[in-house]
């Protein structure tokens, strides 16, 4: 029996039974709720490892849920893939943004869906803990998602963590957009080139200005 704990999350029934009969035929552990305020009440009792989490919902949207989600230490491991009829570049973007590690637009495909679920758990396990090498008093803990900057912790979304762990994995060298879609997002997601920009310029608010630098057409650098 797969130990893999998947939590669905989506106000239509008929949504929750199909994905939980699919899912528990692969031997995952498999729970369900409809709507997003039981899914905050949920990973209080029980931590799941992955959270299927419907965008469009009453109480409290997918959005919402998924930064609440990241936004708490406790929870930031947990995995979100976000599944909605609605396919718009403006609400992909937004989903990633709040920190999610997949998107599949409705209606979703049980092959399609267990492919892209077993690849973000080979990416979480790929996040071994190591701490990066120090650039500019920085500090970057994988294992916990934190980055020490001049002494002061900060915790960043999970995307936003990884593309700037990636940066300064190697300072002054210049990571094409392409090199940086696959290695953060992975082959399986699609993403526009602006959700990039998006996280880099969420990064720099929170950073500054002055540790990632712009290769204008090419991608990003971490100036050591």
């Amino acid at each position: 029996m797969n130990p893999i704990h998947i939590l669905v999350v989506d106000d239509e029934e008929d949504i929750r039974m199909l994905l939980q009969y699919n899912l528990q035929k692969e031997g995952y552990h498999v729970d369900t709720v409809a709507d997003g305020m039981a899914c905050m009440e949920f990973i209080q009792k029980q931590k799941p490892t992955l959270i299927l989490l419907d965008v469009m919902m009453p109480v409290l949207d997918g959005i919402e849920v998924c930064e609440r989600i990241k936004a708490d230490e406790q929870f930031q491991d947990i995995l979100i893939c976000f599944l909605t009829a609605r396919n718009e570049d403006y609400s992909q973007i937004a989903g990633l943004d709040a920190g999610a590690d997949d998107y599949i637009a409705k209606p979703i495909k049980t092959k399609v869906l267990l492919s892209r679920i077993q690849a973000m758990l080979r990416r979480s396990k790929l996040n071994k803990p190591i701490v990066a090498p120090t650039q500019h008093n920085f500090h970057i803990n994988r294992e916990k998602y934190l980055i020490e900057k001049d002494g002061v912790e900060l915790q960043l979304p999970r995307k936003e963590f990884e593309l700037l762990a990636l940066l300064a994995s190697r300072p002054n060298f210049v990571f094409k957009r392409e090199q940086i879609l696959e290695k953060v997002w992975g082959t399986d997601i699609i993403v526009g080139d602006r959700t990039i920009d998006v996280h880099i310029r969420k990064i720099r608010e929170k950073i500054g200005d002055n540790y990632i630098s712009t290769i204008k057409g090419i991608g990003y650098k971490f100036n050591a």
